[in-house]
């Protein structure tokens, strides 16, 4: 799943387009390098967000195409 989409369905991100404009300006890193909207999401994978200047990082525990509001949570556990 692109890393666009896979924001938007686990609500890391509210929006495709803004986690899609998040990714082109550098604010997204997966596994330690800055990553494009395309990459291909898979589970194990830990992805650092940066807003403003907070730092979300999270590790993919799971990978769907669609999820309920309340499971959206199971797709990734918080890491620090």
């Amino acid at each position: 799943m692109r890393l666009d989409k896979y924001l938007k369905v686990s609500r890391l991100i509210k929006r495709r387009t803004v986690a899609n404009e998040a990714c082109d300006a550098g604010r997204v890193m997966v596994n330690g390098t800055v990553a494009r909207a395309s990459y291909n999401v898979k589970v194990g994978d830990v992805i650092v967000i940066l807003f403003g200047n907070k730092e979300v990082k999270v590790e993919v525990t799971d990978v769907q195409e669609t999820v309920r509001k309340e499971e959206a949570k199971e797709l990734f556990k918080y890491v620090e």
